[in-house]
């Protein structure tokens, strides 16, 4: 018997590549994920940086922003209350500063 190994970033650490983010309620049921965007960034669970190339959006918190849910690896709903939220992102100018708080 083998025993999976846990691992120690929650699963939300790994969205990186094309990403639909919406606040649409019909888009609400495709949503993997409903996420707040935070005003500041130190209360920020992801820090999302906006990549101008899909294939530069390689690595946790670098999305390329899809033009639609099935152009996209990952389909996020935008809510506006923290409480309804599975976690927070905050947009960063800078590349480096991309990635997950947890």
């Amino acid at each position: 018997m083998t025993i999976n190994p846990v691992s120690r970033n929650p699963e939300f650490c790994n969205i990186y590549g094309s990403v639909f983010l919406t606040s649409d309620p019909k888009y609400k049921r495709l949503a993997r994920y409903t996420v707040y965007l935070e005003p500041e960034e130190a209360f920020a669970n992801l820090v999302v940086f906006k990549e101008e190339n899909k294939l530069f959006a390689d690595n946790p918190g670098l999305w390329y922003p899809a033009s639609g849910y099935d152009f996209a690896d990952h389909v996020l709903f935008l809510t506006t209350n923290r409480a309804f939220a599975d976690f927070s992102i905050y947009y960063t100018k800078s590349r480096s500063f991309a990635g997950c708080r947890e």
